[in-house]
């Protein structure tokens, strides 16, 4: 059973009973991420987030992590464009226990400047390590690209400088404005007792604010942007994109059938075109995001430094064809399928549904039962998927990035 419960602090909770499940996973969205943050503390969301862990009023970070470890929990967090989640998966009968750890570590914990100082040397590795994994770095760069002069575009890891002078008070100050319980969903998915696990958050939670201050978010007026960055590796990564809709847009599924047509598995048309009879590139892939603001359409490829331009050429012959002949109902069918199939695997692991329903609830305060959604699914027809292919079938809208030994320019590249 899925619903949502109000709580009487303002507390919503997202609760997703499946009483044949022996485990439960819970997580505490807050609706802030890098959106929410200026040049001056950019990547604080993300650092808070690491400083979680790393001790509260009663408990150290060492007695963090060896409670959850005594209780076979699993614990993690992470940090995206929009908003951050903490999570913990532990069996039923632990997580009365498991829950008294994660609410102490978002209500009382104590951002030592002794840890903070450790932990920022941390983040400063995850942001080498990026460096050094160009498919991601590429990824990072398109973001930039697509919606600069936006908030969208702000690194989540933000830079070493901004990193550097994240003080205690920058932190205790972030989170009394952006952590308030109008803008934080308790997700709970698995076997757990309703009343107990509500009462735990509804005890516990007071001393966050009640209200955000909600800010107005820029929104610019969309020109392609294209970015090279030269670097000795062994292959070149390109990434291109187009703006298409936001998260839980009534075309949603329809762009989710054809992207997993266009590039979402080893039987879509970049794929076989480009790897399997081409042999132009070793990884090629389309995806798609939704963020509450606005949304993409991204292409990925891995290539050899020589091959960039017939790669690109490629990419822009499959567009051409799907603007000219649209697709198939065969392959409409498979891609429904593959959708399908890969929502109800889902369905068997208690923290995919945390997440999937975690983030509903926080961005459009709305439910979807299993069955809602497999019906939405259904319901795309050739028409949807012509329509919204208009979207993405015209490449002067496409911003690029590129990394790789070759100084080129992708705008010429793509015309």
């Amino acid at each position: 059973m899925l619903k949502i419960r109000k709580l009487n602090c303002g507390l919503r909770m997202v609760l997703d009973y499946i009483p044949e499940m022996q485990s439960v996973t819970v997580g505490m969205w807050v609706n802030a991420g890098c959106v929410d943050e200026t040049p001056e503390n950019s990547g604080i969301s993300h650092f808070i987030e690491h400083m979680m862990f790393k001790g509260t009023k009663k408990r150290s970070a060492r007695e963090i992590a060896s409670e959850l470890d005594a209780l076979g929990a699993q614990s993690n967090a992470f940090t995206a464009k929009e908003n951050t989640c903490y999570y913990i998966k532990s069996l039923s009968s632990n997580l009365d226990k498991a829950c008294d750890v994660l609410i102490d570590m978002m209500t009382e914990s104590v951002f030592d400047p002794v840890e903070m100082e450790k932990e920022k040397q941390v983040v400063k590795e995850e942001m080498k390590m990026v460096e050094d994994a160009p498919d991601d770095d590429v990824q990072d760069m398109l973001y930039e690209q697509l919606f600069k002069g936006e908030e969208l575009s702000h690194s989540i890891l933000g830079k070493p400088e901004t990193l550097d002078a994240i003080t205690h008070d920058d932190i205790v100050d972030y989170i009394a404005s952006e952590y308030a319980l109008d803008q934080i969903v308790v997700s709970v998915a698995g076997n757990f007792d309703e009343e107990k696990v509500c009462e735990q958050f509804e005890n516990r939670l007071l001393c966050m604010s009640k209200i955000k201050n909600k800010r107005n978010h820029i929104i610019t007026d969309y020109k392609p942007s294209f970015r090279t960055k030269v670097k000795d590796i062994e292959q070149s990564h390109i990434c291109l994109g187009t703006r298409t809709m936001k998260f839980g847009d009534k075309d949603a599924y329809a762009l989710s059938i054809l992207n997993n047509i266009m590039g979402g598995s080893m039987s879509s048309r970049l794929f076989q075109n480009i790897r399997e009879e081409k042999g132009l590139a070793y990884s090629v892939y389309s995806y798609i995001s939704f963020n509450d603001l606005t949304g993409f359409y991204g292409i990925n490829a891995g290539i050899s430094h020589d091959n960039i331009e017939a790669t690109l050429e490629a990419i822009k012959e499959e567009l051409v064809m799907l603007k000219e002949s649209g697709v198939t109902a065969d392959e409409m069918e498979t891609s429904r399928t593959q959708i399908k199939a890969n929502y109800i695997f889902s369905l068997e692991n208690t923290g995919s549904r945390m997440v999937s329903n975690g983030r509903r609830v926080l961005l459009r305060n709305n439910v979807k039962t299993p069955q809602d959604i497999i019906s939405e699914i259904d319901a795309v027809t050739m028409d949807d998927v012509s329509r919204v292919a208009a979207l993405i079938t015209d490449i002067s809208t496409y911003s690029g990035t590129l990394i790789g030994r070759r100084d080129l320019e992708i705008s010429e590249l793509l015309q």
